[in-house]
């Protein structure tokens, strides 16, 4: 089964879209690999103007897979760190396509999901879409997507939503800087024509070269020893008691043991 579909279509508008539906798109080392391969390959070819990033069914994307997860957390430090540094180089590169990227939210997104939106140049949410950085909650952290999400919300706005796990609708998406905008799902494909056509009429050289100033000139270029730390960062809280625990209290559908319920 393929993951990641790809669509190119006439005019140049490449289409990915995340392919596990039954489980929210949660992502595994297979789709980061096949999303990541597609990102490379699509990168420097010409005919490709611009990217489209969506979901199958009815979320655009839940996070990690859970199951992956609590698989990752027994695995040992090489494997660990390869599963870790699969989610910094998926996010990174589509961070740093060279051309213009587009994410249509609709549903869950959540963890990963929400990192792969911050990576984006324009996203849209339909108004049923939910975010949540989560990932502290099934006692990992999200360093993978850190400098992702700071860049798109702001310190102060990340500070909150990945330290409390909260969930939030996409008004407060909106509000804080992880979307652009609120569009309905019936309206979504003509919004998406609008921006398109818009990408159409820039230049693809002094696009990309001026998508790259934006990055480099704000310290967004991600070099590898900066994805050797995150990704490092990643595995080994994910392989720490904390780690075991939250994968395994998320499955079981109960509170992990680190839950205080309110007093009185």
């Amino acid at each position: 089964m393929t993951l990641v579909l790809l669509d190119i279509d006439p005019r140049g508008v490449a289409t990915a879209t995340l392919n596990r539906p039954e489980v929210g798109n949660a992502y595994n080392e297979e789709l980061l690999s096949e999303l990541s391969a597609a990102l490379e390959r699509l990168a420097p070819e010409p005919t490709v103007r611009c990217l489209v990033l969506r979901g199958a069914g009815k979320h655009f994307q839940a996070g990690a897979d859970i199951g992956w997860l609590g698989r990752a957390t027994m695995y040992p430090p090489e494997q660990n760190y390869a599963a870790s540094m699969a989610t910094t180089r998926a996010m990174q590169r589509l961070n740093e396509f060279p051309k213009p990227t587009i994410a249509a939210v609709h549903g869950a997104c959540f963890g990963g999901g929400c990192g792969m939106v911050c990576c984006v140049d324009v996203a849209f949410a339909t108004p049923d879409a939910v975010f949540g950085l989560t990932e502290v909650r099934v006692g990992v952290a999200p360093t993978p997507i850190s400098t992702h999400m700071v860049h798109a919300m702001g310190l102060r706005h990340t500070r909150r939503y990945a330290l409390t796990g909260e969930r939030f609708g996409a008004e407060e998406a909106v509000r804080i800087g992880l979307v652009h905008e609120i569009v309905t799902a019936d309206a979504m494909e003509t919004r998406l024509a609008e921006v398109l056509d818009a990408v159409f009429l820039g230049a693809p050289g002094a696009i990309a070269v001026t998508k790259r100033s934006f990055l480099g000139a704000n310290g967004l270029l991600l070099d590898e020893r900066q994805m050797s730390l995150l990704a490092h960062e990643s595995w080994t809280q994910r392989h720490e008691p904390e780690g075991h625990e939250g994968t395994t209290a998320f499955r079981e559908k109960r509170k992990p043991s680190w839950y205080r319920p309110p007093v009185g």
